[in-house]
C-alpha cells in the first residue's frame, strides 16, 4: 500500500518545481545551516567521509560542494589492461545483459527500446541491437562523479528535456519507460571496439547534471533537444578522455546507462541485478576490436 502510494506521489507531485527549490538551495552558502544539513544528510544515508580528499564537513561551503566530493588518490583503482572495461560509478546495478534486438529491460515486467532512449535517433540505435548494456543507479549516498569504461574520443553529446521522475528502484519496477521518459544526456563515444554510449540521466532533485568538457548541460531546461558534435582525433578542439578518467556528474543522485555494439564486449560475470559497484573495478572485456577505427581515438 505504501510503495503504491510513493508511486502515485511520482505522478503528482511538481517535480521540476521541487528540483529547482533543491538546485538553489544546495548551491546557497548559508554557512550553520548548510553545515546542518550535510550533517543529518551523511548521517541518515550513512556516507564514508573517509574516503574523501576532505573529509571534514567544513570543507564544504555549499551542499553541492559535499556532493560532489572529491575522493583521496587511490581510493578507487581503475582496472588494468586495454582490454578490460571499468565500472563508470559507484552504486548498484539495477539490471544488466542482452539488448534483445532493440529492447532493453528496465525491471522485470517492464522493457523499453533503444529508439525510445536515443531521442527517436534510428539510425544511432541500430549500432546497439543485440548489443550489451548496463544500468547503474546511484544512490544518495554515493560518490557522485561518473567517469570513462575505457578510452574514448567524444563524438556527439545530446541533451534530451524529459520529466524528472525518481529512478530508485521501486519507480523503475514501477513507471514504464521510466530512462526514456527522464531527462538526460546522451554521450557517443568511438573506441577502440568501436561506438560506446554513456549515459547520464536526471531525476527528482537532481538539481543539475555536468561534463567535465562543457560545464553545466542543464539547467536551463529549456523543453528543446540539443546537439553538440567533436571533431575527429586530430583537430582542434577534439576530446579524448582516458579509461577511470571522470566524464561528468550528477547534484544528487540518479543513474548512468552505458551501452555496446552487438558482439564486442563480455560483461563480468559476477556483476548482476543488485551489485554493488565500486568505480574502476572491471565491468567487463573487450572481445572484439575494431578494424580501422583503432586510429580515430589515438591522442
Amino acid at each position: 500500500m505504501l510503495d503504491k502510494l510513493k508511486i502515485k506521489l511520482q505522478y503528482l507531485l511538481p517535480k521540476l518545481w521541487l528540483t529547482q527549490l533543491a538546485g538553489w538551495f544546495a548551491n546557497k552558502k548559508a554557512g550553520a545551516i548548510t553545515q546542518f544539513v550535510i550533517k543529518t544528510f551523511a548521517k541518515a544515508y550513512k556516507v564514508d567521509m573517509n574516503e574523501a580528499k576532505d573529509s571534514q564537513f567544513q570543507a564544504y561551503s555549499t551542499f553541492n560542494d559535499f556532493f560532489i566530493r572529491t575522493l583521496k588518490d587511490g581510493a578507487r583503482p581503475i582496472v588494468e589492461g586495454n582490454d578490460k572495461l571499468a565500472l563508470p560509478a559507484d552504486g548498484a546495478v539495477s539490471q544488466l545483459g542482452l539488448i534483445h534486438d532493440d529492447q532493453i529491460l528496465q525491471a522485470k515486467g517492464h522493457h523499453y527500446t533503444l529508439e525510445a532512449l536515443l531521442a527517436g535517433n534510428f539510425m544511432l540505435a541500430d549500432k546497439f541491437r543485440n548489443g550489451q548494456f548496463i544500468t547503474t543507479y546511484l544512490s544518495p549516498r554515493d560518490y557522485h562523479r561518473v567517469h570513462m569504461p575505457c578510452d574514448g574520443l567524444l563524438k556527439e553529446m545530446i541533451y534530451v528535456p524529459g520529466d524528472l521522475f525518481s529512478v530508485n528502484p521501486l519507480t523503475a519496477a514501477n513507471v514504464p519507460n521510466l530512462f526514456a521518459r527522464n531527462e538526460r544526456i546522451i554521450c557517443l563515444f568511438e573506441t577502440q571496439f568501436g561506438p560506446m554510449i554513456q549515459i547520464l540521466v536526471g531525476a527528482t532533485i537532481v538539481g543539475s547534471i555536468e561534463t567535465v568538457w562543457c560545464g553545466m548541460v542543464t539547467p536551463p531546461r529549456e523543453g528543446i533537444i540539443k546537439r553538440w558534435t567533436y571533431p575527429q582525433a586530430d583537430k582542434a578542439g577534439a576530446i579524448f578522455l582516458k579509461k577511470g578518467e571522470e566524464m561528468g556528474r550528477f547534484k544528487l543522485g540518479s543513474t548512468v546507462i552505458n551501452l555496446f555494439p552487438e558482439n564486442t564486449v563480455q560483461l563480468n560475470k559476477d556483476l548482476m541485478n543488485g551489485s554493488v559497484t565500486l568505480m574502476g573495478e572491471q565491468l567487463g572485456s573487450i572481445i572484439n576490436v575494431a578494424g580501422n577505427d583503432n586510429n580515430a581515438i589515438s591522442e
